[in-house]
């Protein structure tokens, strides 16, 4: 294996600025002698909430834990549910059922984000938040960490959408949730959070 000090960084140079995302190279001498550009996008932190929500509540979201067949997923069910957002993603042209997620902003931790992002995008507020994973995303092209956070104990609170989030809010059984997030079309931070969440046993 390579050590870092292996690699040489001869220039770093930033192409474009967004308002999402910087983006640019590093002009790297590789452990062989030879310069190569590995091009990269630099991303603020996100944040993926796992929240948890009982039954009865569960039942006054909107969506109603609704299923593609028309069934009610929260009818006859007294267990708890997690809650769940739709949206349509502009860059891949698609909807998407994900967990409510977003950028963790400067002088945050992650849990402070998880209950802030949760109550804007679905209108609910925990009154416990743990940190069960933060890990680099996509390190061959991304300079982006992500926190996935597990909330509990929600409460009503007050929603706040920002001016580009047009999302639907709705509730899955937590014994169907990683199935229905693994159905096409499946995204990672869902994915990847509902897996971490039945490993460390909250789910």
């Amino acid at each position: 294996m390579t050590a870092p000090d292996e690699w040489e960084l001869r220039e770093e140079v930033t192409e474009y600025e967004t308002g999402w995302y910087d983006g640019g190279y590093d002009l790297l001498k590789q452990p062989d002698g030879t310069e190569k550009r590995y091009y990269w996008a630099d991303l603020p932190p996100a944040v993926v909430v796992v929240a948890r929500i009982d039954g009865t509540l569960a039942a006054s979201v909107g969506g109603g834990g609704g299923t593609e067949d028309g069934r009610d997923a929260s009818s006859g069910s007294d267990g708890d549910h997690l809650l769940f957002v739709e949206q349509y993603r502009p860059a891949i042209r698609k909807t998407h059922l994900e967990l409510p997620a977003g950028i963790v902003e400067d002088g945050e931790s992650y849990t402070h984000a998880a209950a802030r992002e949760l109550e804007e995008e679905t209108g609910f507020k925990p009154s416990s938040t743990a940190l069960l994973q933060e890990y680099a995303v996509a390190t061959g092209v991304l300079r982006h960490d992500r926190g996935i956070v597990y909330a509990e104990g929600l409460e009503p609170g007050e929603r706040e959408l920002d001016n580009n989030e047009f999302l639907e809010v709705t509730t899955v059984p937590i014994e169907k949730a990683l199935e229905r997030a693994r159905e096409q079309p499946a995204n990672d931070s869902t994915v990847s959070a509902l897996l971490l969440a039945k490993e460390d046993g909250v789910l």
